[in-house]
């Protein structure tokens, strides 16, 4: 089952809403965000009724308590890194690039996403594949995610405006 990973909403709403009305279109039932959400109201709004597994971590945007962030059960909210099984992958996430690096060095995980950059990127550090999908919000580059896909460990950019 595809997985949709974004990062760096920035409170913006109407992009949020494109890109989970797509997700939810598609059936895919777990997103995971890299952090710089903004407020936790963006994410209740934004999400809707995504009934699916949502994981997500802290950006340096998201100043209030992570606990606030917990919309619902089928949330898991993490500090500077998560952690989750994606299909058979072991895989991380973090918000800052230094981070992720550190965790895709480790050599204990497949995959590790990050944001804060803004830019879409991916890169093989021994067997791990460290992946920025991009930004929600559209700054610097056009808002764009990344969906993931277990089955073929295939991983495809999804630009907003092209959705």
């Amino acid at each position: 089952m595809k997985k949709a990973i974004l990062s760096d909403i920035h409170d913006n709403l109407a992009n949020l809403r494109k890109a989970v009305g797509w997700i939810k279109k598609e059936g895919i039932e777990t997103i995971i965000i890299c952090g710089d959400i903004g407020r936790p109201e963006t994410l209740k709004e934004g999400l809707g009724d995504f009934s699916g597994k949502v994981f997500l971590c802290m950006g340096n945007l998201d100043t209030e308590d992570k606990e606030s962030f917990k919309i619902s059960d089928n949330y898991s909210v993490f500090g500077d890194f998560g952690e989750a099984v994606l299909g058979n992958k072991k895989t991380a996430f973090s918000h800052f690039p230094e981070i992720a690096e550190d965790l895709a060095k480790s050599g204990k995980y497949d995959l590790v996403f990050y944001g804060h950059t803004h830019k879409p990127w991916e890169a093989k550090i021994g067997n791990c594949r460290l992946v920025n999908p991009g930004n929600i919000t559209g700054t610097f580059y056009k808002p764009s995610f990344a969906v993931y896909d277990p089955g073929s460990d295939s991983l495809d950019l999804k630009i907003l405006e092209l959705i």
